[in-house]
C-alpha cells in the first residue's frame, strides 16, 4: 500500500511503525520480560489498532485511489484480466 499509493501515505507508515513495536512486545512477553496485559504491551499494540481502524474507515468512506499501474496498462492498450471475464 505504501509504494502503490492506493491509500494516503500516513496510513501504511502507521502500520510500518506499529508492527515492529508489536512484534517486539510479543517477543518480550514470550520471554517474561513484560506482562501480557500491561501498559507496555498496550502502548506497543496501540499503533496497530490505530492503523487497523483508520484503514477500515478510510476504505469504507473513500475507497482505494486509482492505481497508476492499471492506468498505465490501460493507456498502453493492455486490458486488465478482469475485463475478459463474462458476468
Amino acid at each position: 500500500m505504501y509504494r502503490s499509493r492506493l491509500v494516503p501515505r500516513v496510513l501504511p507508515v502507521i502500520g510500518l511503525i506499529g508492527a515492529p513495536l508489536h512484534i517486539t512486545a510479543v517477543v518480550l512477553t514470550m520471554f517474561g520480560v513484560i506482562d501480557r496485559v500491561g501498559s507496555v504491551a498496550l502502548i506497543a499494540a496501540l499503533p496497530i489498532a490505530v492503523w487497523e481502524f483508520s484503514l477500515g474507515v478510510y476504505l469504507v468512506v473513500k475507497g482505494f485511489k486509482p492505481c497508476p499501474i492499471t492506468d498505465a496498462m490501460l493507456a498502453a492498450g493492455t486490458p486488465p484480466a478482469y475485463r475478459d471475464v463474462a458476468v
